[in-house]
């Protein structure tokens, strides 16, 4: 059966906004989308004509230049990337780091960062791993020390999403290593012409191949005092903490799409591909499997759905965040899996969606906290 995807969030505005989505993206993106796989990254222009579209940072305030829309304008633009298994414009991340900007930057911050983060002339990243540190942010070894003229930063990162494109990183650093999570800031680094900053390799990933994942260096880069995220020292960590509902939730809503477009292509497949003379969708493992599937992702849906409406109501907290993200990204696993095995040989060639969404699903379960860490993050609220 064809699901129905209505959400209980969208209206009549909303689905105008999604068909102009899915006409930027089937225009615009999904030309280039094996060439951005083969050269590991979308290059800038299609990042410039996204913000001309007004589908970067859709849910800022249009007093900083923003369309005034809110985060279920942002989900429409994920939910139709991933049912394509188009990953490799990290418009999440890039959102995600322009509301650390709104939440937590000055006046003068927001003024100089979000028109051009929204306009897509700054791709957005966010520094925080390192390659001793994964989950555990406390542990981090980057170190900002205080100069005549503001801060100098010393350290590096890895597993950078947008590494490669960026323009603005924002840094997490340690300011005060004696504090713990005290002791932690957040330092808006512009890349261009900065002495110091280096982009290293475009990391070789197992999935995720037109996504630029890079390591950066910090060597000796000063900043001024303006660098510093809202302009107070110390506040890095619960600045990170205060996000993190927002960023747990993209990843359930986009492991969802995903699972219904797993779903959509998988369900056309069967129809058409034959075996001992007869469609595959007449087996009756298959039918079973996929009543599975829809069952899974009607079940979703409706949680997903409950979550988004708690996000733009101010409501949802961290724990719920963490079982949308934890649910989502082990859901996806399982039934892209599925899929792949109904495909038969033909799921295991990259020419094939299914193919793709199997090798780009495996990352959900680490990035944004592993699902271990919201199973911790979850009993803590039990």
């Amino acid at each position: 059966m064809t699901l129905n995807t209505t959400r209980s969030w969208s209206d009549s505005d909303l689905d105008l906004y999604r068909d102009t989505v899915v006409r930027f993206i089937e225009e615009h993106m999904v030309p280039d989308d094996e060439a951005a796989r083969m050269r590991g990254h979308v290059g800038h222009e299609i990042w410039r004509k996204a913000g001309e579209f007004g589908l970067l940072c859709s849910d800022v305030p249009e007093q900083w230049g923003g369309v005034g829309g809110d985060f279920r304008h942002e989900a429409v633009f994920y939910e139709e990337m991933a049912r394509r298994s188009l990953t490799g414009m990290n418009a999440s991340v890039h959102t995600i780091v322009a509301h650390y900007i709104l939440n937590h930057g000055t006046q003068e911050q927001k003024q100089r960062y979000l028109p051009k983060m929204i306009a897509g002339e700054l791709v957005g990243a966010i520094a925080m791993t390192e390659p001793g540190t994964g989950s555990d942010l406390q542990g981090i070894k980057t170190k900002a020390e205080r100069t005549p003229s503001g801060w100098k930063i010393q350290g590096s990162k890895t597993f950078i999403s947008n590494g490669y494109l960026a323009g603005l990183v924002l840094v997490v650093a340690k300011t005060d290593p004696t504090q713990g999570a005290k002791g932690m800031s957040i330092f808006i680094v512009e890349t261009e012409d900065c002495p110091g900053y280096r982009v290293g390799r475009l990391l070789d990933k197992v999935g995720l191949k037109a996504q630029d994942t890079s390591e950066l260096f910090f060597d000796d880069v000063e900043l001024t005092e303006a660098h510093l995220l809202g302009g107070r020292e110390g506040q890095g960590f619960y600045q990170l903490m205060a996000d993190l509902p927002y960023e747990r939730l993209i990843i359930g809503v986009t492991a969802l799409a995903a699972m219904e477009g797993a779903y959509e292509a998988t369900l056309d497949y069967v129809r058409d591909r034959k075996a001992f003379g007869k469609a595959v969708s007449d087996f009756q493992n298959t039918k079973f499997k996929l009543a599975e599937i829809a069952t899974e992702i009607k079940v979703g849906r409706a949680f997903i759905d409950q979550c988004v409406l708690a996000l733009v109501e101010g409501k949802l907290d961290t724990a719920t965040a963490s079982m949308a993200k934890l649910w989502g990204s082990e859901a996806q696993g399982r039934v892209v899996d599925t899929c792949v095995q109904l495909f038969g040989g033909y799921g295991y060639m990259n020419e094939y969606l299914i193919a793709r969404m199997f090798i780009d699903a495996r990352i959900q379960r680490i990035y944004g906290g592993t699902s271990e860490i919201m199973k911790e993050v979850i009993w803590r609220s039990l």
